[in-house]
């Protein structure tokens, strides 16, 4: 007789296949949509203000700079705990619902008539984000196997992202010589409805995952044929396979990881949502460059190849090693921006400064925690599957509020006090979370159920009558 543990390998050693692509496909367009949505803004922030007559002589003028750049992030903080407690219900449930109201979103701001109208707008929007970060990167993990689970949360979600970032700058690119610029900005922003309408229907399709099934539904017989279907294995499950502990509970047991995961995403995203929103707009100007082309080489030669080089280690090193690193490699290069810009030398030789900023906020961050904090990970992997939705949705509104935060702050310590003490708050922030990373994070590669501690609570269910079924390897893709 089998513990319910054993029953899980059936789809952690599951082979990478048709399924996990699908399943990446049909989250990582949401996330794609994200990238585009978040990055976009910035690189049309400046236009959008002078659109709307707003000029750094107007009185509130960062305070302006702020709400347009970050109000999407505070509503996605909103939509996190909203989405979070729903997912509750069900993984897919939702699931649909978050890119419809960000391809919503981005159409209505074409027809945005006044800033106040815009912002409303973005924190609308922003629902929509915050939705989607909770509940991808969770059907993401719940869906993988053990040994492509790394992989499949970081390109799903990290690289994507990325994607959807060159996209946006590709989209400003192409239209900012053939039309005027209080018509580009709309344009820009409302392409990000495209790819986000264009998976409402798969999103809708997918399917529920195992763990939902078996933990939280404690539906014993879709569970079995959820295991037939994707590892080929019948079995009939004895005992409540339905989790009954309670979120004080785990939170008692998990306290110090959880709140670490949380803490971490807050601080990440300080640092990187400075660089998303303001690197455009404040940083590329100083660098010789227009804010399309900042954005372009940024992501295409730091981000995508860190995001690239993060595949190939996450499931063989693991996820702390790699974050600890990460943050430490964007803390050390942005001291040595503030150090090379008091030497004179980024204003002389500004391609040394895009090299030191580009590794430190872009390649620095995709090979460790862009692609793994930002990407969910640590609050799919370190929370049980009963809480899981909840802890996702509490690191991603940390993260959420530490960029809201970081709208806010940046630029005025930015403009107030200048950019070496806008870097050393950015460093510190980074310095900060690669020793809570080294402290308080366990590494959680391998079984999900392992990772977040849920293989102690399955020692007691039993599982009798297993039988592999034939031909196997020809289950995935007939649902």
């Amino acid at each position: 007789m089998k513990k319910m543990t054993d029953i899980f390998d059936g789809f952690d050693k599951k082979k990478f296949g048709w399924f996990h692509v699908r399943s990446i496909l049909t989250t990582g367009m949401g996330v794609f949509t994200d990238g585009y949505d978040l990055s976009s803004v910035g690189i049309v922030l400046a236009i959008i203000l002078t659109s709307y007559g707003i000029t750094k002589t107007t009185p509130g003028y960062t305070l302006f700079l702020s709400l347009v750049a970050g109000t999407a992030l505070i509503g996605a903080a909103a939509g996190a705990i909203i989405f979070g407690e729903l997912a509750r219900r069900g993984r897919t449930k939702f699931y649909g619902i978050d890119v419809l109201i960000l391809g919503i979103g981005a159409i209505l701001q074409i027809f945005a008539v006044n800033v106040y109208v815009l912002i409303i707008i973005r924190l609308a929007l922003g629902i929509g984000v915050g939705a989607d970060y909770v509940l991808s990167p969770m059907i993401m993990g719940e869906h993988a196997n053990a040994k492509d689970r790394g992989k499949t949360i970081a390109f799903g979600f990290g690289l994507m992202w990325g994607f959807g970032a060159v996209t946006a700058a590709f989209v400003y690119f192409v239209f900012a010589p053939i039309v005027a610029p209080a018509v580009l900005w709309r344009i820009v922003l409302a392409a990000g409805s495209i790819p986000a309408l264009g998976v409402v229907y798969l999103r809708r399709k997918m399917p529920e995952t195992p763990r939902f099934i078996a933990r939280i539904a404690g539906n014993k017989k879709s569970f079995e044929d959820e295991l037939k279907y994707v590892a080929g294995r019948e079995v009939r499950i004895e005992g409540n396979i339905k989790d009954g502990h309670n979120f004080k509970y785990y939170f008692k047991k998990y306290k110090r990881e959880f709140i670490s995961a949380i803490l971490l995403w807050f601080l990440f995203d300080q640092v990187a949502y400075a660089g998303i929103l303001f690197g455009p707009t404040l940083i590329a100007s100083k660098l010789g460059l227009t804010p399309d082309g900042f954005t372009f080489l940024v992501e295409a030669a730091f981000t995508i190849p860190g995001g690239l080089l993060l595949l190939s280690l996450i499931d063989k090193k693991g996820r702390k090693i790699l974050q600890v690193l990460g943050f430490t490699g964007m803390g050390g290069f942005l001291l040595l921006f503030v150090g090379f810009e008091k030497l004179g030398i980024i204003t002389a030789l500004p391609l040394v400064g895009l090299l030191l900023y580009g590794m430190g906020m872009d390649f620095s961050s995709q090979v460790g925690p862009g692609s793994i904090t930002a990407s969910g990970m640590l609050g799919v992997e370190l929370a049980p599957t009963k809480i899981r939705s909840q802890i996702q949705s509490y690191t991603v509104a940390g993260g959420r509020l530490g960029a809201s935060i970081a709208t806010f702050i940046f630029p005025a310590i930015f403009i107030g006090a200048g950019e070496i003490y806008a870097f050393y708050y950015l460093a510190s922030m980074a310095i900060l979370a690669a020793i809570i990373t080294f402290v308080f994070i366990p590494e959680t590669k391998g079984s999900l159920e392992n990772a977040s501690g849920e293989a102690k609570e399955m020692e007691k269910i039993n599982v009798i009558n297993e039988t592999p079924m034939a031909h196997e390897a020809n289950i995935v893709g007939k649902k």
